[in-house]
C-alpha cells in the first residue's frame, strides 16, 4: 500500500512538471506575439507620419497590445460622467485600469519637453530621498 502512495506521488510530481512546462513555453509564445506587433504599430506610425497623419494610440501597459478601448458606462459610471478618469480595459489579456499608455506620431513640442523635463526632475528626486 505504501508503493501505490509513492507512486501516485510521482505522478502527481510528473503532472506538475508537465504543467510548468505548457507554462513556460505559453509564456514565450506570448512574448513572440508582443515582440511581433510592436514593429507592425511602429511601422504603421511611420506610415502615417509620412502622409501628415497624426495619432495617439493606446497601449496596454501589461502587454504592450493595442486592443485597447474604454469600459463601458454601466460597468464605469462615474468616468462616464466625467466625476472620474474613465477606466479601460484590454482585449487581449483582461487588465483593466485608469492609467493607458500611448504610443504617438505627432511631433514633440516645447511644451511637451518642459513637462518630460519636469517629470524626470521630480522622478529624480523621488529616488534621491528614498
Amino acid at each position: 500500500m505504501a508503493k501505490k502512495v509513492i507512486q501516485l506521488s510521482e505522478q502527481e510530481q510528473e503532472k506538475k512538471k508537465k504543467k510548468k512546462i505548457k507554462k513556460k513555453q505559453q509564456v514565450v509564445l506570448e512574448t513572440e506575439e508582443v515582440q511581433s506587433e510592436l514593429p507592425i504599430l511602429v511601422d504603421a506610425l511611420i506610415e502615417l507620419e509620412k502622409e501628415k497623419k497624426y495619432v495617439d494610440i493606446q497601449i496596454c501597459p501589461n502587454c504592450k497590445s493595442a486592443k485597447v478601448r474604454k469600459v463601458n458606462s454601466m460597468q464605469d459610471a462615474l468616468g462616464h460622467m466625467g466625476i472620474a478618469p474613465p477606466k479601460y480595459e484590454c482585449k487581449k489579456c483582461g487588465w483593466r485600469g485608469k492609467l493607458v499608455v500611448k504610443a504617438s506620431n505627432k511631433p514633440t513640442t516645447v511644451k511637451d519637453v518642459v513637462i518630460m523635463a519636469e517629470a524626470n526632475e521630480a522622478e529624480r528626486e523621488d529616488k534621491g530621498s528614498v
